[in-house]
C-alpha cells in the first residue's frame, strides 16, 4: 500500500517535493491556504496586467532542469539568459550603469571610474567560484544529522577560504574594487538575501560568481508563474491532489509521531508522512508550540528585511526602464545601517523595479507597461504600523517618475500595494520577514531550522526557511534534501 504524504503549502518547495515523491510512488496531497498555488512564486492579474508577485528571475537554472529531469521529463519552461543583467541608477546620475555579464562590455561601461575592471572582476569571481565549488556538494547539497557532522563537513573545505568567515561582503568588495559605485553594485546581491553587505558574510560573494560567471540570470517567458503552471501540469498527471482554501491551525500526536493535522474548519487530515512548506521556525512556534521557537525567542533571532511591494499598470512606454532595474541613493552605508531597525518608512528609499512587459508584451495591454516595485523595509518587530503605506508608495512613485522622466502617477491605470503586514498574513512569514531567518554564520547549515523535526519522526520541512537557504534554486535543492530524508526512513517506493 502506498505511503500517504501530506504537504502543507504549495510554494516552490512544496510543489517540487510533491513531484519528486509522487514519481517515487508516494500518494501525495497538498493543503494550500489560498485558492491558488505558488506561495511567493505567484502572480497578480488585474485588468489585463500580469505581475510577478515575488521572484522575478531565475539563477542556477540547472537546478530547475534537474528537478524536471529527475522526474523523467525535459524542462518545458522557456528561459532567456540576461545580458545585461540589470540597470543600476544612482541618485544624481541621469544615465544608468548597465551591468553586463560579458566582462568586455562591463569594463567599457565603467572605464571612467574603474580602470582594468575586467581583470579585477575575473580575480574577484575566481575566488568566489572556488568557494562555491568547494562547498556546493559538501555543504549546500548535504543533509546534516548533527552539529558535529556539519562541522566535520566544514573541516573538509580548503583552509584558504577561512578568511571569508571573518569578513563581510563589503570588506570583500573594498579589497577588490576602487570606486564606490562598483563596490555598491557588486554588493547588491546581499539584498537578495534580505540583508545588507555590511551584515552579510563575505562567503556570499559566491552569488556574484553565479550571476556573472557560472550560470547568470534568466527571465522566464510569460512571467515566473510559468514555473508553477508547468509543475501543476505534472502533478496532475501524477494524481497529486491539491486542496485549496485550507489552512492548518493545529495537530494531533501519538507518541513521537504526528497523527493528524487540523484545519481552520476543524477537519482532521491524516497521513503517514507530513511535510511543512511553511516557515520552519515559526511553524514550530505557532503550530507545534515549541518553547525554543516562542515569539520571545524568535524575536531575538536575526531575520531578513521585509518586502514593501507596489504593482502598477501604467499607460505609456517608459523608455528609461529596462526589464530589471535598481534605484539607489547617495548614502549607501547610512541607509543600510538604519534600514533594519527603523520604526519609520525610509524617506529616500532604495528599491528594485521589474518591468516584464519590456520582454513579454503579453504582460500588459497594448501601449502599457507593468511595473513591479520592491522596497526592502524593516519587519514588524521594528515598524508595527503601516498606516503610512500610501505615503511611502507615493514617495517611491514620485522618485521613480523624476528619475525616469515619465509622469507615472498621472498615467496609473492599476495600483496594488502589499506592505509587510500583508506579506506576513498571505504567506505566514514571521513578522513579515520576506526571506525568513537571515544567513549569518550561526543561522545556516546545521544552525538553520532542520528539515527533519526534532521530536516527530514523520514530520519534515522544505523551503527557504530550512536548509540550505533562500532563493529559488536553494528551495529546489531543499526539495531534493527532504526527499533524501524521507527515503532514508521509508525507502523508494517506485
Amino acid at each position: 500500500m502506498k505511503k500517504k504524504v501530506l504537504i502543507i503549502g504549495s510554494g516552490l518547495g512544496g510543489l517540487s517535493t510533491a513531484l519528486r515523491l509522487s514519481v517515487k510512488g508516494y500518494d501525495v496531497t497538498i493543503l494550500e491556504k489560498h485558492s491558488k498555488a505558488g506561495g511567493r512564486l505567484n502572480q497578480l492579474q488585474i485588468d489585463g496586467f500580469t505581475f510577478d508577485v515575488g521572484p522575478s528571475f531565475m539563477s542556477m537554472s540547472y537546478e530547475l532542469n534537474e528537478l524536471f529531469e529527475s522526474c523523467g521529463v525535459k524542462n518545458p519552461i522557456k528561459m532567456t539568459e540576461l545580458d545585461p543583467l540589470y540597470n543600476v541608477y544612482f541618485e544624481g546620475n541621469d544615465k544608468p550603469y548597465k551591468i553586463w555579464k560579458t566582462l568586455e562590455n562591463l569594463e567599457k561601461e565603467f572605464a571612467e571610474i574603474e580602470p582594468n575592471l575586467a581583470a579585477k572582476v575575473e580575480k574577484y569571481l575566481k575566488r568566489g567560484g572556488e568557494f562555491f565549488h568547494d562547498t556546493e556538494d559538501a555543504v549546500i547539497k548535504s543533509n546534516f544529522n548533527s552539529l558535529i557532522s556539519y562541522l566535520f563537513q566544514l573541516s573538509k573545505v580548503p583552509k584558504k577560504h577561512l578568511p571569508y568567515l571573518f569578513r563581510t561582503m563589503w570588506n570583500e568588495v573594498e579589497r577588490n574594487f576602487d570606486s564606490n559605485e562598483v563596490r555598491v553594485i557588486f554588493s547588491l546581491v546581499a539584498f537578495f538575501l534580505g540583508s545588507t553587505p555590511f551584515q552579510t558574510p563575505a562567503i556570499y560573494s559566491l552569488l556574484n560568481y553565479t550571476e556573472m560567471k557560472h550560470d547568470g540570470y534568466w527571465k522566464v517567458e510569460g512571467g515566473m508563474y510559468k514555473i508553477v503552471d508547468e509543475l501543476l501540469k505534472l502533478l496532475s498527471a501524477q494524481k497529486v491532489k491539491i486542496v485549496y482554501n485550507t489552512e492548518i491551525v493545529g495537530f494531533e500526536k501519538s507518541n513521537n509521531f504526528i497523527s493528524s493535522l487540523i484545519d481552520q474548519n476543524g477537519k482532521k487530515w491524516t497521513a503517514d508522512i507530513f511535510i511543512s512548506n511553511s516557515d520552519a521556525a515559526s511553524f514550530r512556534g505557532k503550530i507545534l508550540k515549541r518553547e525554543k521557537f516562542s515569539e520571545e525567542k524568535l524575536d531575538k533571532m536575526e531575520w531578513t528585511l521585509a518586502p514593501f511591494t507596489i504593482y502598477l499598470g501604467v499607460k505609456g512606454s517608459i523608455d528609461n526602464l529596462a526589464h530589471h532595474n535598481y534605484f539607489l541613493g547617495k548614502n549607501f552605508r547610512g541607509y543600510a545601517d538604519a534600514i533594519f531597525t527603523s520604526s519609520i518608512s525610509p524617506q529616500k528609499p532604495y528599491y528594485y523595479v521589474n518591468v516584464s512587459s519590456k520582454s513579454y508584451k503579453e504582460c500588459a495591454p497594448d501601449g502599457c507597461e507593468n511595473i513591479f516595485i520592491l522596497c526592502p523595509v524593516p519587519d514588524l518587530r521594528f515598524k508595527k504600523d503601516w498606516s503610512d503605506r500610501e505615503e511611502l508608495a507615493n514617495n517611491i512613485i514620485d522618485d521613480l517618475s523624476k528619475r525616469t522622466g515619465f509622469d507615472i502617477k498621472n498615467n496609473v491605470l492599476v495600483k496594488k500595494i502589499f506592505d509587510p503586514e500583508d506579506w506576513g498574513k498571505m504567506f505566514n512569514l514571521y513578522k513579515g520577514s520576506g526571506l525568513g531567518l537571515s544567513h549569518g554564520m550561526l543561522q545556516v547549515g546545521a544552525f538553520r531550522p532542520k528539515n527533519k523535526d526534532e521530536q516527530f519522526k514523520n514530520l519534515f520541512y522544505v523551503g527557504a526557511s530550512t536548509t540550505p537557504g533562500t532563493g529559488l534554486p536553494m528551495v529546489i535543492i531543499s526539495s531534493k534534501l527532504v526527499e533524501e530524508r524521507i527515503e532514508e526512513v521509508y525507502g523508494n517506493l517506485s
